[in-house]
């Protein structure tokens, strides 16, 4: 079952991004190795099995859709029995997943001509392994901070796979981490090469207003006169960045300057030193690492034999 987040999907977006990945993976006039199986119709389980939070459902569900297949995810209502080579389990976006002691969880069955199921087959599991890589890695970040009784968010980057980056925005939204700016249009960040091009932290913030009232303007600082010259300057959000310490010291400077202020600390952050930037004064901490290097699961499909 998808999580409804994915109600929030553009279906339009969704299209074209499934459209985009199965014309990647056979771009050419002729599926050969469809051929080979033919057309007939029959029946592929979906599995799990590595441990881990499952997300994408919303984008297989496209996948199997573009191709005229069937994907039915398990619920309590429609659930086989289990066997002695797989557990069976009710597929929940955004549940955590264990396949011990089996070593796999049967999720779904797909249905259709077996070559389509085959043309849908990488692209599926490709997302899946990613989206809940992410999901994953995120719930981790997200609960050591619940841990450390901080009340802020953790948050992804721009830093995302090429192509991939709608996936892995809404792999972050699933596991209650902030997404970031969805693209370079979401909000102004202002960063040193934008900084050295206007010449002054103060031209460059006023240069970004003509984005307009909506349009929320963020500033890259490295030490507090920088920060201090941005808020001045008119900057909503300060990222206090690669800061090896005095982050909370600045951040309360900053908030003591105005209230109003939001502080993101960012650059070098990992899970052992979460502790570090995670204070009272600090209200978002960006982790590059939840969308660039972050471990994929293992999920397979299996065509059954007749």
């Amino acid at each position: 079952m998808a999580s409804p987040l994915s109600s929030s999907l553009n279906p339009l977006d969704l299209q074209t991004l499934i459209t985009t990945y199965l014309h990647e993976d056979c771009p050419g006039p002729f599926d050969l190795g469809g051929y080979v199986v033919g057309p007939s119709p029959k029946t592929a389980h979906l599995y799990l099995k590595s441990p881990g939070y499952l997300c994408g459902i919303p984008f297989v569900n496209a996948v199997f859709s573009h191709l005229s297949c069937t994907i039915t995810w398990f619920t309590s209502s429609n659930l086989p029995p289990s066997t002695p080579e797989y557990t069976c389990l009710p597929a929940v976006e955004g549940e955590y997943y264990d396949p011990s002691p089996t070593g796999k969880i049967l999720l779904a069955t797909i249905t259709g001509p077996a070559s389509n199921l085959l043309l849908g087959e990488r692209t599926a599991l490709n997302i899946l392994s990613r989206a809940s890589g992410v999901t994953t890695e995120a719930n981790r970040y997200a609960k050591r901070a619940k841990e450390l009784g901080w009340s802020g968010s953790i948050s992804g980057t721009r830093k995302t796979t090429p192509g991939f980056r709608l996936i892995e925005k809404y792999a972050l939204l699933l596991s209650h981490c902030d997404p970031h700016r969805l693209s370079l249009s979401h909000m102004i960040m202002l960063k040193d090469n934008h900084i050295n091009s206007r010449g002054s932290i103060s031209e460059a913030v006023k240069a970004a207003k003509i984005a307009g009232f909506t349009t929320k303007i963020e500033v890259e600082c490295s030490d507090y006169p920088s920060a201090l010259s941005a808020l001045r300057s008119g900057a909503s959000i300060i990222m206090l960045d690669n800061y090896k310490e005095g982050c909370e010291r600045d951040a309360k400077k900053l908030k003591e300057e105005d209230g109003r202020v939001i502080v993101e600390a960012s650059g070098g952050v990992e899970y052992e030193t979460l502790e570090r930037f995670c204070t009272e004064s600090v209200d978002i901490v960006s982790v590059g690492k939840l969308t660039q290097g972050y471990p994929c699961l293992d999920f397979s499909m299996k065509l059954q034999k007749e």
